[in-house]
């Protein structure tokens, strides 16, 4: 079982920028992906970058030159830099290890994981960004 814990939320004006931490303990068996995904009440939740175990990251379209995910695999802390915030990026974000599989970037993965009735894979409790106007 892996423990994944969220931090660097909080509320900014459009164009500031956060720094998204999370931590990992525990054993993720066969979640050899990282990522991060939000969501906003009432809508699906988006995959938005992830990485996978030889360290290729991809992201989201929307987030694509604005985020920057990145890896410090000695202190088990998956980090997103998230920069030139817009309103529309408002949601909760959530950390997540998922399993990939051979043919599929990490994106794909996440993106298949946290839209699957059971998930495969372990998520963090979250923590929230808000972007004003």
């Amino acid at each position: 079982r892996v423990r994944l814990v969220e931090s660097g939320g909080g509320s900014v004006q459009a164009g500031g920028s956060l720094r998204l931490s999370c931590v990992a303990s525990g054993d993720s068996g066969s979640a050899n992906c990282a990522g991060w995904f939000r969501q906003v009440s009432g809508k699906e939740r988006e995959g938005v970058a992830a990485i996978d175990n030889q360290g290729s990251t991809t992201y989201a379209d929307f987030v694509k030159g604005r985020f920057t995910l990145s890896q410090d695999s000695k202190k088990n802390t998956l980090s997103l830099q998230m920069n030139s915030l817009k309103p529309t990026d408002t949601a909760m974000y959530y950390c997540a290890a998922v399993p990939c599989r051979g043919g599929m970037t990490a994106l794909q993965a996440l993106n298949e994981d946290i839209h699957l009735t059971i998930p495969w894979g372990w998520w963090g409790q979250g923590t929230q960004v808000t972007v004003s106007p």
